[in-house]
């Protein structure tokens, strides 16, 4: 048997559009509603349109980018109803993998990620609610990342980034909940420590979800569900 180190087969031109496209997506280069123009956009990566074509089916299929007839493909424009089925989907999603990575996190890890939860907490005086967001994604990923479920921890991932591209930031809208939410993290982080039953650990981190989307929809659309009933909900049969 050969001791050659295998090396990472190159990306195909289509895998390197598409990953471009969504960056550029993600960062608000291509904002809701951009005209993707694929020949402007082939020539920038300098390859032929046949690979952003197929990149921008890939993104179409995620609901990124919505393609019409004799229009074109356009960045899809924010849908609260997406935004709404996609924080109940993390909520079920990042739950369980929380509370499965729970179990094998050590004392070292509940540590670093108080640090975090404490910058977050510190930042509240001078609030940005983009840094807020950044901070408060890795802290949680610092939570579900010792999930043994790689198909779970693949889906929790791949969910936060259609949220991301969903809202950049749920605390631009919602500045008030980050108080709450760090709040929330210590109490997550406590039940971690005490080796809380596995349930405990994930309704804790599930309804944590709950309350910032029931923030979120008080806000934009008052009268709307409470944080317990949006549960209730998610987790119905």
């Amino acid at each position: 048997m050969s001791d050659t180190p295998r090396t990472a087969p190159a990306q195909s031109k289509s895998q390197v559009a598409y990953h471009v496209i969504k960056e550029r997506i993600a960062r608000n280069e291509y904002s809701p509603g951009y005209r993707l123009v694929l020949g402007r956009i082939a020539g920038e990566l300098q390859m032929s349109v046949v690979p952003v074509r197929e990149a921008i089916r890939r993104l179409e299929a995620e609901t990124l980018v919505t393609y019409e007839p004799n229009v074109g493909a356009h960045v899809s424009m924010v849908d609260d109803t997406q935004y709404r089925h996609s924080m109940q989907t993390l909520g079920i999603l990042e739950g369980a993998a929380t509370a499965l990575s729970a179990q094998l996190m050590t004392p070292e890890d509940v540590r670093a990620a108080r640090q975090v939860n404490t910058q977050m907490t510190q930042g509240l005086e001078h609030f940005d609610p983009h840094a807020f967001t950044a901070q408060n994604q890795q802290f949680h990923s610092m939570l579900f990342t010792h999930c043994p479920n790689p198909r779970l921890l693949d889906l929790v991932t791949a969910e936060w980034g259609r949220l991301g591209n969903l809202r950049d930031s749920t605390f631009s809208f919602v500045p008030g909940r980050a108080r709450g939410s760090v709040q929330e993290h210590e109490t997550i982080l406590r039940l971690i420590e005490d080796r809380a039953p596995v349930a405990e650990v994930e309704a804790a981190a599930r309804e944590h979800r709950a309350a910032t989307l029931a923030a979120f929809l008080a806000v934009e659309h008052p009268g709307a569900p409470t944080s317990a009933s949006l549960d209730r909900h998610v987790i119905a049969p």
